[in-house]
């Protein structure tokens, strides 16, 4: 059941939502383009949520309408009441939670493309193998979603495995959905090289990190060193008789990022330059959340590269995710791209903990500073 403060703060958006509405047909704003567009823009950020809250309210009228019948003297139409309410009574619970879900602040990143680092890790050429699968997994993913991808850095590895690959990820709310699948993967499986048949575990370090506008990040020049080299390819052969390939260091954080995939040394170096804004966004956001967490000594597990998030156990065909506890099965459909179930469960999980950490603050608030 929802608390008076949920609803509340549910019927506080709905009034907002329709004074914005009768706003719209004010001739006024109707003649000032640009304050259609603001009033619009806030309109629909508030639909989906007003929505979901009229649904609730005719789910609740419908029950309470349905358990008026039981009380009638008519059999009939007693035993319709009943099927009605055995339907009815199992929606109440989703209906709420996705209410709760809807009242969590918005992260002003979930909007942006990605930049996707996948890293082999322990394992050797196994671990090359496995980063090279899971990088086709979030491929094949974002075809399924419409996004398009771009790989701007790759290092080759054995057996048609990589070292590491740099992929660009763009399209509707791309952020929003892969944020939470930072951090180690670990796989369990017989390798194609082990000829005794023993199941070996390695492990790829996945990095998803939003893109960031030079608004987000400012770089100054001075601090910037660039180095360019000919293209390599697989083996280290030179695929360009140019030096078209760039390196890009920045000094004050060490960070280093380069770019081969294009001709022009331009363009990489400006996608080299777009890489490493997401670096340092990803750096400063990770040091804001370092600091969440001190604050509320408490580790919510949101994308640290060092954290083991996931492991796929070929043997038992039985993906699970150790930080919600979710388990599925079907690996094949997952390596295929089949993730969505998978990241539904993270954002739902992270985004009721959001919710909680919320309302505790809230509570924890001095009551005329939750009124402002």
């Amino acid at each position: 059941m929802l608390s008076p403060d949920v609803l509340k703060r549910l019927d506080a958006i709905e009034s907002r939502f329709d004074e914005l509405t009768h706003r719209l047909s004010d001739p006024e704003v109707v003649s000032s383009g640009e304050r259609y567009r603001k009033i619009s823009k806030e309109r629909a950020g508030l639909e989906a949520t007003v929505t979901a809250l009229r649904a609730y309210r005719k789910l609740q009228q419908d029950l309470a309408d349905n358990e008026a019948l039981l009380g009638e003297k008519d059999p009939e139409l007693r035993e319709l009441a009943k099927e009605e309410l055995a339907g009815l009574r199992p929606l109440v619970g989703p209906a709420e939670e996705q209410l709760k879900l809807h009242l969590v602040p918005k992260d002003p990143n979930d909007e942006k493309d990605v930049i996707l680092e996948v890293r082999a890790g322990a394992g050797g050429d196994e671990a090359g193998l496995f980063a090279a699968e899971v990088l086709r997994m979030y491929l094949r993913y974002a075809e399924r979603r419409g996004w398009r991808c771009e790989v701007v850095d790759s290092s080759p590895g054995a057996l048609n495995g990589v070292k590491d690959v740099t992929v660009t990820i763009a399209g509707d709310a791309v952020y929003s959905s892969l944020k939470y699948e930072s951090g180690v993967h670990r796989v369990q499986r017989v390798p194609a090289t082990e000829a005794q048949g023993r199941i070996h575990t390695s492990t790829v370090t996945v990095a998803v990190m939003p893109e960031a506008e030079e608004i987000d990040v400012q770089i100054n020049p001075a601090d910037l060193e660039m180095d360019v080299f000919r293209s390599t390819g697989s083996g280290g052969q030179s695929v360009n008789t140019t030096d078209s390939a760039v390196r890009l260091t920045h000094k004050p954080s060490g960070v280093v990022v380069k770019c081969q995939q294009e001709k022009s040394q331009l363009k990489n170096r400006n996608m080299a330059m777009k890489m490493l804004r997401a670096k340092l966004f990803e750096m400063e956001l990770e040091k804001q959340q370092s600091a969440r967490d001190a604050a509320r000594k408490s580790q919510v597990g949101t994308g640290d590269r060092s954290e083991k998030i996931r492991t796929y156990n070929f043997p038992q065909d039985r993906l699970t995710d150790h930080r919600i506890n979710y388990t599925r099965h079907n690996l094949p459909a997952v390596m295929d791209g089949d993730v969505q179930d998978v990241i539904e469960a993270c954002r739902t999980h992270y985004a009721a903990e959001a919710l909680r950490e919320a309302s505790r603050e809230q509570a924890g608030a001095p009551a005329a500073e939750r009124r402002a």
